[in-house]
């Protein structure tokens, strides 16, 4: 227990003193996590007015602040968390757990369908990650798990050329993971955001111009 409250300790002066944290304070950023974005945006011009975008893991919502500065209230953004999250200006949030899958319940992806209509995504971004053990034989498998379901909720939800950026741990099962990513989009980029701490494992993939019916999955037309 000791180890495990200086652990806490060690990582809490890491946050305060990274330049990034210092940074979203000041800038007024809801986490240091809207950089990542910001530096992938600069880059791929990803985000435009007029699209209808996805984000996933939503929570505490520093990349739908990014989303919605980058439409300039030209376009729709939807967000989604188990967690709560504080209200933004141009934003719909739908709390509930995306892994949730019980045909009792109404879950997060009958919350989207009723909620989109019959209008498909543009963009879907995950920031998503699981709850870290430290054991790297669970955590990693967790990651795969989240990315693969994200994608899957591209072959539902996302218009033919629409794109998907997610975050995924390297590791077992990211090349298999990046295979199947080939197989439904064109375009398939791995970054490394300034942004991302030097020693994570995180990376993020940018998935564009989706191709349709790739699993015969879709259902919005």
């Amino acid at each position: 227990m000791a180890k495990r409250k200086a652990s806490s300790r060690q990582w809490l002066q890491r946050h305060r003193d990274d330049p990034y944290v210092k940074q979203a304070q000041r800038e007024g950023y809801r986490s240091r996590a809207a950089y990542k974005l910001l530096e992938i945006q600069e880059k791929y011009r990803l985000i435009r007015p007029g699209m209808t975008v996805l984000d996933l893991g939503a929570a505490p919502g520093g990349w739908s602040q990014v989303a919605a500065m980058l439409l300039a209230g030209k376009g729709r953004i939807i967000a989604t968390d188990i967690l709560a999250m504080d209200p933004l200006e141009g934003v719909e949030f739908i709390q509930g757990d995306f892994t949730e899958t019980d045909d009792t319940e109404t879950t997060v992806l009958d919350k989207l369908l009723t909620s989109m209509g019959k209008s498909p995504l543009d963009l879907v971004i995950s920031d998503m990650a699981p709850n870290i053990s430290g054991v790297k034989a669970i955590d990693q498998p967790r990651s795969v798990y989240l990315v693969t379901l994200a994608l899957d909720l591209c072959h539902q939800l996302l218009r033919p050329g629409g794109a998907l950026l997610t975050k995924l741990f390297q590791g077992e099962g990211f090349d298999s993971f990046l295979r199947d990513l080939r197989r439904c989009f064109t375009k398939v980029n791995v970054c490394k955001p300034a942004a991302s701490r030097p020693h994570s494992k995180e990376v993020y993939l940018l998935a564009r111009d989706f191709l349709q019916n790739t699993n015969n999955e879709r259902v919005l037309v």
